[in-house]
């Protein structure tokens, strides 16, 4: 049994806002939280791919991570990232986190090295081994060239706080034999916002979410509408939202996301380099997106709402 037994819905991964000289922008964070919890997010990934951790030093890391579990105050939970691709790196970053507050980890497959299926299931026994927390494995073979097949998180499975996995492979027939193969407890979350109502009906619990950096009421309430097995409504409002799930990654994943919250007033867009500033061609697509869901307002509607 782990605190995080009942974990379920929408979970937001948190981007990481700079400064304008590239320092971590503390009071921009609060703000994302606030945004986040006032509209009704079931728990929070801070430091994941799309919080650019990667570019983050272990002080920069650990920070965000506090920062998050200091303003969520436990009205949701806090599940820190930590992965990496030395095993030995990840033990120690994940103890980090667990004295910092969080209240489970999210740990990527290594990458780069390429480890066999026994390497992926050592790892992560590892790991839960060090620690005390719930631990969620985030599996995305696009970024990492390795693939977590059922079989191994069926063994990863019986590892006590090994809880479930964040499915972003992209094959939902792989995903129909994780919910065939693991016990009923462990948990899938969708990877993908465009394959959450998907992935949910093969027997997910919800999302880890990029999408819901902008819209949290929106996606918890389709993550939640799919739990209920209201699906009429879920796609209805899926069709609503698609736009936007494929606008964010019409470069990489965090650069549009993180450009819609510049507009909408959130952050600064900055970034760390290697990643850079969208093109302005596709910033404007995204700009129009926001426009349609009424995220943003156009000029027109800016100018007249200052003259009310």
């Amino acid at each position: 049994m782990t605190k995080l037994d009942e974990l379920r819905g929408c979970g937001t991964a948190l981007v990481t806002p700079f400064t304008a000289d590239g320092r971590v922008d503390e009071p921009a964070l609060k703000r994302l939280v606030a945004f986040q919890i006032d509209h009704g997010i079931d728990f929070l990934v801070p430091c994941g791919t799309t919080g650019e951790n990667p570019t983050l030093t272990v002080e920069e890391h650990l920070r965000v991570v506090e920062v998050v579990v200091n303003e969520a105050a436990g009205r949701v939970p806090v599940i820190a990232g930590a992965g990496g691709n030395d095993t030995r790196k990840v033990i120690e970053l994940a103890r980090q986190c667990e004295k910092v507050g969080a209240d489970g980890l999210l740990s990527v497959a290594p990458y780069y090295n390429k480890p066999t299926p026994e390497g992926l299931y050592q790892h992560f026994r590892a790991i839960a081994e060090a620690v005390s927390l719930p631990i969620i494995v985030y599996n995305v073979p696009g970024r990492t060239s390795s693939n977590i097949r059922p079989e191994t998180l069926a063994r990863l499975a019986e590892v006590e706080n090994i809880i479930g996995v964040k499915e972003a492979s992209g094959d939902l027939m792989q995903v129909g034999e994780i919910a065939a193969t693991v016990p009923e407890s462990f948990k899938i979350f969708s990877g993908d916002d465009a394959l959450a109502l998907a992935i949910i009906a093969l027997g997910g619990v919800g999302v880890i979410s990029v999408v819901s950096n902008e819209i949290p009421a929106e996606m918890t309430k389709l993550t939640h509408l799919c739990l209920d097995g209201q699906f009429q409504e879920a796609r209805a409002l899926n069709r609503r939202l698609w736009p936007l799930m494929r606008a964010n990654f019409i470069e990489t994943n965090p650069i549009p996301v993180k450009a819609a919250l510049a507009m909408m007033g959130y952050i600064e867009e900055v970034y760390r380099l290697p990643l850079v500033p969208m093109r302005p061609e596709n910033k404007e697509a995204l700009r129009r997106v926001l426009v349609s869901l009424g995220v943003l307002q156009t000029s027109a509607q800016s100018s007249d709402a200052r003259r009310e």
